[in-house]
Parts: structure tokens; C-alpha cells; sequence
């Protein structure tokens, strides 16, 4: 007979470590808050290039505040990545300005010409959003985030019970928290791509749950009588193989997009590096403790 992990006896350890990676994830965002990128503040993003290679975001820093004072406080990344080979520096630049005329690109391009000279710098792109733009975008990825959050509520309820959609929530909501604190900590630029990166972790990990939910129903009509924490270490061991292939599987490709993606694709990329990992965690040591706790409630009730 093949030994059972025991996943239910050590809930109170994982669910411990989760509550203190919440608290550290919560903690950063209030105090460090977000590396916000221009989709989300009122800017202009500017990414420039430049043929001396030892040029550093300090360097620039500098140079930027001869064009106008008020650009030392820009926000300047180096952009690396291994997939390019060109020779090189390239950074992006936001400035607090919004350039909302062409004259202001025009005005831009000139004097960082002839600051660096023209033929060191090359402004490969410009990107402006005002601040409405910036408020709706905002609004709207709040929007999406709660009505997946109800939809998911509703779908786990009808298919399932309410009692499971309780866990199922719990586990999203501990995935987003815990991925939005590692951007964060590491100040990861938060832009439209990494709500998407959000939203499709959510997907991921409520599919993980879907896969030990379904799994505990099953035993639960088939080994009726039985503690509920039998049924549930029973069935998260019948599909932890499963859930591990698919998780690996996974891993690997955002992992790989995450170390040879460019400036935009990185975001996204990290989001599902960091959700991958938390959302099978969850899916196993979050929803299913929940699912206990609230199952062996409404029995004594």
C-alpha cells in the first residue's frame, strides 16, 4: 500500500508561514508602496539608448536634470535583457510631465541630443498617459478584479457549495496579496500587463483548487463516515502528482520568459513566476485547511 503524505497533520505550520508572508507582503505595500508605471500615474515613458555603454542611471540622472530641473526625480530603469545581444545602453525614463503636445517630444528629443550628442542617444519610443487616462485604467483593473472574484464566488458555489467557495476565495486572495507584496519588496514596475498577469493567476490557482476540490467531493460520498481530515489528506494525495506535473510544467515557461523577456513582457512574466509557486501552495495547504475548518462547523451546527 503506497505511504500517504500527511499534508492535513502540518496545516497549522503552512498556514502559519502564509499568515507571516501576508503580513510582510501588507507591510510593504503600505510602507514601500508600488513601483507604479505610467499606465497607472500621470507621465510620459521614454526609453532611450545610448551607444557608450558605461553610461549609469546616475550618469543620466544628471544629464536629465540639464534639460529641466524637475527631471532628477524621474524614475530610470536599465533595461536588460539576455535575449538581446545589440551593443549598448538602453534605460526607461518616466517623467512626471505629461506630454501631451508634440512640441513637448519635439522639445525633449532636441535638447537630449544635443546634451549627449546625436549621435550617442537614439529615443526609441515615447508614451504618454494624462491623468484621466491614468485614473481609468486604475478603475477598471479594480473593476476586473472584483467582478472575477464574484464570478468565481458564484461558479464555485453552484458547482460545488458555498462552504467550498469560503477556501476557494481565501486561497485567491492569500495568491494576489502575497505576488502583489514581491512586487513590492522588489520593486517590480506594476502596470496593465502585471493585472493581467494577476487575473490569469487567479484562473491558474482556482484551477488547482477546482482539481483537490473535486477530488475531496468524490471521497467524501465514497468514504462517507470517515473524519474529513482523512478525506482530505486522501485526496490531495491522489492528485498531488498531477498537480505538480502541471505546476512544473508551468513554471519552467514563465520562468524562461521571466529571464530572456524585455522591459514589457518582465512584469508579467514575474507575476506568474511568483503566482505559479503561491497558487499550487495555496491550492494545497490554504483552500483545503479552510475547507476543513468551515466543513467540521457546519456539522456541529
Amino acid at each position: 500500500m503506497k505511504r500517504e503524505i500527511d499534508f492535513v497533520g502540518k496545516r497549522k505550520i503552512f498556514i502559519a508561514i502564509s499568515l507571516i508572508l501576508i503580513a510582510i507582503s501588507i507591510v510593504s505595500i503600505l510602507v514601500k508602496g508600488f513601483n507604479l508605471g505610467v499606465d497607472f500615474v500621470k507621465g510620459t515613458e521614454i526609453v532611450l539608448k545610448f551607444n557608450d555603454e558605461s553610461i549609469s542611471i546616475a550618469d543620466l540622472r544628471n544629464k536629465l536634470s540639464e534639460i529641466k530641473p524637475e527631471y532628477a526625480n524621474s524614475r530610470i530603469t536599465k533595461i536588460t535583457s539576455a535575449a538581446e545581444a545589440t551593443k549598448g545602453a538602453k534605460f526607461q525614463v518616466v517623467l512626471k510631465q505629461f506630454f501631451d503636445k508634440p512640441e513637448l517630444k519635439d522639445e525633449f528629443t532636441n535638447k537630449a541630443e544635443q546634451i549627449f550628442g546625436k549621435d550617442n542617444v537614439e529615443i526609441l519610443s515615447f508614451r504618454a498617459v494624462s491623468g484621466q487616462a491614468a485614473q481609468e485604467l486604475k478603475t477598471a483593473s479594480w473593476n476586473a478584479a472584483l467582478l472575477a472574484i464574484i464570478l468565481i464566488l458564484v461558479y464555485i458555489t453552484v458547482r460545488f457549495q458555498f462552504v467550498y467557495a469560503i477556501g476557494a476565495i481565501a486561497a485567491l486572495i492569500h495568491d494576489a496579496l502575497i505576488t502583489l507584496g514581491f512586487y513590492s519588496m522588489f520593486s517590480i514596475e506594476v502596470n496593465s500587463a502585471v493585472i493581467a498577469a494577476i487575473l490569469t493567476l487567479l484562473g491558474y490557482s482556482l484551477n488547482d483548487t477546482i482539481v483537490v476540490y473535486d477530488r475531496i467531493r468524490e471521497n467524501n460520498r465514497r468514504l462517507r463516515g470517515n473524519p474529513i481530515d482523512r478525506i482530505v489528506n486522501k485526496s490531495i494525495n491522489e492528485v498531488i502528482s498531477r498537480t505538480i506535473n502541471t505546476s512544473l510544467t508551468t513554471f519552467f515557461v514563465v520562468f524562461i520568459l521571466l529571464l530572456f523577456a524585455g522591459v514589457v513582457l518582465k512584469p508579467f512574466a514575474f507575476g506568474l513566476t511568483v503566482g505559479v509557486v503561491v497558487g499550487t501552495y495555496s491550492s494545497l495547504y490554504i483552500a483545503s485547511p479552510i475547507l476543513i475548518g468551515w466543513i467540521r462547523k457546519f456539522r456541529r451546527s
